[in-house]
């Protein structure tokens, strides 16, 4: 099938763009949705612009919409990239990395359902911890570029998704109820090296903006 991505540049957007190859479907675009609002509900925006790096060393087309970021209004926005992409590309499906949101799913969902297309989730429900190690495993190495959740601070971002990551984020998950891997926004993420990258990008230098438990790093990457 011939599929667009709706892709954020973090490791579940990743993911499932990686495993939907996998399972055999073309990808023929990504599709990035620029916010307005930092707080937004559908949608990543930490160091969002830098999926363009992202996209070239896929070697896979990006499209870029934009959209003020209120609630509910900016799914109009998001059907109006995914018609494009539709058009241009020639799209029959798209995929998502929602894991366990159902707020994002049913309204992805919906939007396909109105334009005659599939939708493909292929981390619908996998179990977060086991898919944790299963980034790492894939060779996927991933760093926290937001926080916004007790207890996290400024100290994790740039941290590596590794073994020890995730064992500090299990203890989070059991003291706190924090999501492990951060569906529910405690941690925004960025993918520097996967298998579906040509070479691996390098961080040049980072801009942190932030208090308390909500905190940000916008990066610069090759």
């Amino acid at each position: 099938m011939k599929l667009g991505v709706l892709f954020s540049g973090g490791k579940d957007s990743t993911m499932a763009a990686y495993l939907a190859k996998k399972e055999g479907h073309d990808i023929a675009c990504l599709i990035t949705i620029h916010s307005e609002n930092p707080d937004s509900y559908m949608f990543h925006t930490a160091s969002i612009r830098k999926t363009e790096k992202q996209a070239e060393v896929m070697g896979i087309p990006l499209m870029v919409a934009t959209t003020k970021g209120i609630k509910e209004e900016e799914l109009n926005d998001l059907e109006n990239a995914i018609k494009d992409a539709v058009k241009k590309y020639k799209i029959n499906g798209v995929v998502t990395g929602a894991l366990h949101s159902q707020y994002q799913a049913s309204r992805i969902q919906k939007i396909c359902d109105n334009l005659g297309i599939s939708c493909i989730n292929p981390l619908w429900h996998k179990d977060e911890f086991k898919y944790l190690k299963e980034i790492i495993n894939s060779k996927f190495k991933v760093i926290i570029i937001g926080v916004s959740a007790y207890p996290l601070n400024a100290s994790w971002l740039g941290r590596v998704v590794d073994e020890k990551f995730v064992e500090d984020v299990t203890k989070l998950n059991e003291k706190y109820k924090i999501h492990a891997a951060g569906e529910g926004g405690e941690f925004e993420s960025f993918v520097l090296e996967c298998p579906l990258f040509k070479r691996p990008l390098k961080v040049l230098g980072a801009d942190f903006t932030g208090e308390n438990n909500s905190w940000r790093m916008e990066i610069e990457v090759e």
